[in-house]
């Protein structure tokens, strides 16, 4: 299964990937995560990106489709993944497909969390009080919710047009999000799964 968990930050795309790599067997690639860890290790991107993000600013489609590219050359992503925080716009959807051709992993489907930026900005404040991440600050939130509606949701009708995105309403208990995100993906994985 070749996944993307799309939608606004903090409507629930790392929580939903965490639940649904155990039940599709696939690894979580977050970008989020990924560029944690460079900025953990203090590497030149980790530095650069953590200037970037504390600002509520996105990366640069080259810098994000190389450390996409890189991560999904890997051995445990060969058999799909779920993919959480990319694409973030159009070019780097269209970037992300050619770089799925090459490698001869399409997309299966594309799913879409809902969520209305009221809870995402509640939920957002209770992670920035649980963990303290600088992107979490509800101004910080604010803003990427700005970003996201001008630059993000566009790419919703770019995987529409090829009928790949699925809408599921990210809005309530765990366990009955992620049954709706399972009910919409391909191949009838959530009677497999359960």
């Amino acid at each position: 299964m070749r996944l993307v968990l799309f939608g606004a930050p903090g409507s629930g795309k790392g929580t939903q990937a965490t639940r649904l790599k155990e039940r599709l067997g696939v690894p979580h690639i977050s970008t989020g995560d990924l560029l944690r860890a460079e900025i953990k290790e203090g590497t030149e991107l980790g530095l650069k990106a953590k200037g970037l993000m504390d600002q509520g600013i996105l990366l640069s489609d080259d810098i994000m489709l190389g450390i996409i590219e890189h991560r999904l050359s890997q051995a445990d992503a060969r058999p799909g993944f779920i993919l959480d925080g990319y694409p973030r716009n159009l070019a780097q959807a269209a970037a992300l497909d050619d770089v799925l051709a090459r490698i001869g992993q399409p997309l299966d489907v594309v799913v879409k969390l809902d969520v209305p930026d009221q809870a995402i900005v509640g939920r957002c404040e209770v992670r920035f009080e649980k963990e303290g991440r600088p992107d979490d600050n509800p101004d910080t939130v604010k803003k990427r919710l700005g970003i996201y509606a001008e630059q993000t949701a566009p790419v919703a009708s770019f995987y529409e047009q090829r009928g790949k995105l699925q809408v599921v309403d990210g809005v309530g208990e765990l366990d009955d999000v992620t049954q709706r995100v399972l009910d919409v993906l391909p191949g009838g994985v959530q009677a497999a799964s359960a």
